[in-house]
């Protein structure tokens, strides 16, 4: 028999590890949640017109969600800005091609150059290895 295939997802049982209910995981489902990363991917307001989760409930299982999917999952604004302030450019060695990149390449980035055959692409890696 064949291993099963990783999921992206985590499945709406790791829940009941965090204290919800298997009642509550049900009516989840039924609502069309189907994963832990649905829960947080939805308004509050979504998640309490499911038909028998309270505001209570809602709050309960959307903070158990994010504590199963750890820290770095969700940031605010500030947050995500504060980490883009880490961000650094580095020269291509093309001043022209800096100039249109913002100053270079970004750090913390995954950059692909491409172009037609004979036009240089492959060149601009050269400065960068």
């Amino acid at each position: 028999m064949a291993p099963e295939p990783e999921t992206m997802f985590t499945p709406l049982d790791a829940l009941l590890q965090a204290g919800v209910g298997a009642g509550d995981i049900k009516k989840l489902r039924e609502g069309g949640v189907t994963s832990v990363e649905g829960i947080v991917m939805v308004t509050t307001k979504a998640l309490a017109d499911i038909k028998g989760l309270s505001d209570s409930k809602v709050s309960k299982i959307i903070e158990a969600a994010k504590q199963i999917m750890g820290a770095d999952s969700l940031m605010t604004g500030n947050e995500y800005m504060q980490k883009r302030s880490k961000v650094f450019h580095v020269s291509t060695g093309g001043t022209v091609l800096d100039q249109l990149l913002g100053g270079g390449i970004e750090s913390m980035a995954i950059t692909e150059v491409f172009g037609e055959f004979r036009y240089g692409s492959s060149m601009v890696h050269g400065p960068l290895i």
